[in-house]
């Protein structure tokens, strides 16, 4: 009995030991810098350009409302001393009702613009999540951890960085290839 004991003892350690390096190699921890990809997206170079266009024209608005009531501010200016107590009271109230107004348009279109900006961004980290998701699953990985250079990976081998290799697959098929 003691005979084969050893042998198959043997072969349980062996077994344990493939079946360990079999299974370590299978679940290699890997990890994309989250700050790289979503620099080096396409589509989030875009979206950017359409958000700053658009908030370029909504802040040239707010510009030539403020520069339209700076002329009637000048203008009352000038002409305060030919008008009557009622005149500058009324054109003072009007003045202020005037620039009360533009200071809610301003504020809300600072907050439609802050919101249009966290839409546009989360749509574009929704799209590299799932493709990251789908290739981790096409390739075999476990787990892709996400480096965003506050603390949640301090080191990581160069050979476990696929922040190049996704990035390169995520812009082609963003461009549709």
């Amino acid at each position: 009995m003691n005979k084969l004991a050893l042998p198959i003892s043997i072969l349980a350690l062996i077994t344990a030991v493939i079946s360990f390096f079999y299974l370590q190699s299978s679940s290699e921890l890997v990890y994309v810098d989250v700050n790289k990809l979503l620099d080096g997206y396409k589509r989030t170079r875009i979206v950017k350009a359409e958000f700053d266009e658009k908030a370029k024209t909504m802040k040239t608005n707010v510009d030539s409302l403020i520069v339209g009531w700076q002329n009637e501010l000048k203008t009352y200016e000038k002409e305060r001393s030919s008008m009557t107590k009622k005149e500058i009271e009324l054109k003072q109230e009007l003045l202020g009702n005037k620039q009360q107004q533009i200071n809610n348009y301003q504020q809300a279109v600072q907050k439609q613009l802050v919101e249009e900006d966290k839409k546009v961004t989360q749509t574009v980290i929704n799209d590299i999540n799932d493709f990251v998701k789908e290739y981790g699953k096409k390739n075999g990985y476990k787990v892709i951890f996400g480096a965003t250079g506050n603390g949640t990976i301090m080191y990581g081998e160069a050979s476990a960085d696929l922040t190049d290799k996704v990035l390169e697959r995520l812009n082609a098929e963003f461009e549709g290839k």
